[in-house]
C-alpha cells in the first residue's frame, strides 16, 4: 500500500517538474522513489496485509510480482536517460509521469482482491499507455498506434465490464473470496450466464497479454510506439496482466477449470503458432520482437492451463527471465536505431559484432535466452514450465510448445548471424552513454544470475 501511495506521489511530482523548474532532478528522484517502493514492499513480506476494506491485499504473491515490475521499470527509467537525451525537457517530465501512473496500475493488478479493483487497475494501467503510444505527435505511425490501442483497449474493457457484471449477478459479490465461496457452495447450480461471464473475462485478459486471437493490435502498436514505450508494454504490462489473470482464476475459478480449459488451450496453441510463424517473415527487428512477445505469452498460458500449486512460481520465474532478455534486446535496438537514423530492419544489425562487440554480445545473450538455450534463464523458464505441464498430463501440449521453440530459433539466430556478418556499408562508431550501458549491464547481470541460480526466484512463491 505504501508503494502505491509513493508511486502516486512520484507521478504528481513529475507532472509539476516543469512548473517548479526541477526538471534535471526529476529522473534521480524517480529512480530513488522506485527503489524505495521496492524496499517498502519487502518490508511487508509474510504479513499478508489487506487494504481498502479488503479490496487490495499485499500477500507474498503481490509483493513478488510488484517488485518485479518495479525493478523492470527502474531499468526502463535508466534507459530513458539515453532514449530521451535530446528530447524537450518539458515534454519528458510529462512522459515520465504517465509511465509512473501506468506503473501504479500495474501494482494494483498484482494486488487486487476485488473485481472493482481489477477494473481500476486495468484502466489506470491502460489510459496513460494510450497517450504514450502516440507521444511522438509528428509521427503518423505513433498516432496510428495510439488510435489502434485505444479502440482495441476500449473493446477489451467492454468485455471486462460485462464479465464482471455477469459474475457479480450470479454470485452477488465483487470480492474474490466471496466469489470463491459461492462457487464452492453452488458448483452444481451456477447459472449459465456465470460461465458466459468467465469467458468474457478470459477474452479481456487475453487481449491484455496480447494472446491470439486477440493479438492483432500488438505488432502495429509495438512498432508505431516509441521504443521505450514498447519496452514497457512488452515487459511491465504483460507481467502485470498475467499476474492479474492468474490471481483471478486460481482464487475464484480453479474448481471450474473443466468448463473453460479448452479455451485456454486453444488460445495457447494459436498464440504459439501465430507468434512464432509470423515472426519468421518480419523484416523489422522491432516488429519481430512484438511477435516474439506474443509467442512467449503462449508459453505462459500453458502454466495457466495447468494452474497447479507451482503455477505462480513458474510464471514469476519465466516473467523475470523474459523481462531481462527483452530489456537487453530493446536497449540494443534503441542504440542501433539511434546510430542508423531510426532504422530498425535486420540489415541495420549487420557489422555490429565488429563495430561494438559488447552490444553484439549482449544482444546474443538476449536472443539465446529468448530462444531457450541452456544455461541461460530462458531455458530454465521453459524447462520448469514444461516439467510442470508434463507432470499434470499435458505432454502433447508440451510437444507443441517444444516444436514452436524450434521454430523460434530461426528468427533469433537470424539476428545473431547478421550481427557477426560483414556490413555492406561502413558502420558509424557508437557513442556510449551511461544510461544505455548501465541498463544493458544490469539486465545482463540479472539474466545471467537467475540463469545460473534459478532457485533465487523459484523459492520465493
Amino acid at each position: 500500500m505504501k508503494s502505491i501511495v509513493l508511486l502516486s506521489i512520484l507521478g504528481v511530482v513529475s507532472m509539476f517538474a516543469g512548473i517548479f523548474n526541477y526538471r534535471k532532478l526529476i529522473l534521480p528522484i524517480i529512480l530513488l522513489g522506485i527503489a524505495t517502493a521496492i524496499g517498502l514492499l519487502f518490508d511487508q513480506w509474510d504479513m499478508n496485509k489487506h487494504y481498502f476494506n479488503d479490496m487490495a491485499v499485499f500477500d507474498n504473491y503481490a509483493i513478488a510480482f510488484s517488485a518485479l515490475i518495479l525493478a523492470v521499470s527502474f531499468l526502463i527509467f535508466v534507459l530513458a536517460m539515453y532514449h530521451y537525451r535530446d528530447a524537450d525537457p518539458n515534454t519528458v517530465t510529462d512522459i515520465y509521469a504517465l509511465f509512473i501512473f501506468a506503473l501504479t496500475g500495474g501494482v494494483l493488478l498484482t494486488s487486487y482482491n476485488n473485481l472493482a479493483m481489477l477494473f481500476l487497475g486495468v484502466e489506470i494501467l491502460s489510459i496513460p499507455l494510450y497517450v504514450l503510444a502516440g507521444s511522438r505527435r509528428n509521427d503518423l505511425a505513433s498516432n496510428e498506434a495510439a488510435l489502434k490501442y485505444f479502440l482495441m483497449g476500449a473493446f477489451a474493457t467492454g468485455f471486462l465490464l460485462f464479465g464482471i457484471a455477469l459474475v457479480y449477478g450470479a454470485t452477488g459479490s465483487f470480492a474474490l473470496d466471496g466469489i470463491a465461496a459461492y462457487v464452492s457452495n453452488h458448483g452444481d447450480s451456477l447459472p449459465s450466464f456465470f460461465y458466459v461471464g468467465i469467458i468474457m473475462l478470459i477474452v479481456a485478459l487475453l487481449f491484455k497479454v496480447s494472446a491470439a486471437p486477440f493479438h492483432f493490435w500488438a505488432p502495429d502498436v509495438y512498432q508505431g510506439s516509441p521504443v521505450l514505450v514498447t519496452t514497457f508494454m512488452s515487459t511491465v504490462v504483460k507481467i502485470s496482466a498475467f499476474a492479474a489473470f492468474l490471481r483471478l482464476f486460481v482464487t475464484c475459478f480453479a474448481s471450474l477449470k473443466e468448463y473453460y480449459e479448452i479455451i485456454l488451450i486453444i488460445a495457447a496453441i494459436l498464440t504459439l503458432l501465430i507468434g512464432n510463424i509470423t515472426a519468421i517473415y518480419q523484416q523489422s527487428v522491432k516488429r519481430m520482437l512484438a511477435y516474439s512477445g506474443i509467442s512467449h505469452a503462449g508459453y505462459i498460458l500453458i502454466a495457466l492451463v495447468v494452474m497447479g500449486s507451482s503455477a505462480a512460481s513458474v510464471i514469476f520465474y519465466y516473467s523475470a527471465a523474459y523481462a531481462g532478455a527483452s530489456l537487453i534486446a530493446f536497449a540494443v535496438l534503441t542504440a542501433v536505431m539511434g546510430n542508423k537514423d531510426g532504422r530498425e530492419s535486420f540489415e541495420a544489425f549487420k557489422g555490429l559484432g565488429k563495430n561494438n562487440p559488447l552490444l553484439a554480445f549482449s544482444m546474443t545473450i538476449a536472443m539465446l535466452s529468448l530462444a531457450g538455450i541452456p544455461p541461460l534463464a530462458g531455458f530454465f523458464g521453459k524447462y520448469y514450465l514444461f516439467t510442470t505441464a508434463m507432470q499434470d498430463g499435458y505432454l502433447w501440449l508440451v510437444l507443441i510448445a517444444v516444436f514452436n521453440s524450434l521454430i523460434s530459433l530461426y528468427y533469433y539466430f537470424r539476428v545473431i548471424l547478421l550481427m557477426y556478418s560483414a556490413a555492406e556499408e561502413e558502420v558509424p562508431a557508437f557513442k556510449g552513454h551511461y544510461g544505455l550501458i548501465a541498463t544493458i549491464a544490469i539486465a545482463l547481470a540479472i539474466s545471467l544470475g537467475i540463469g545460473f541460480a534459478p532457485d533465487l526466484l523459484l523459492g520465493l512463491l
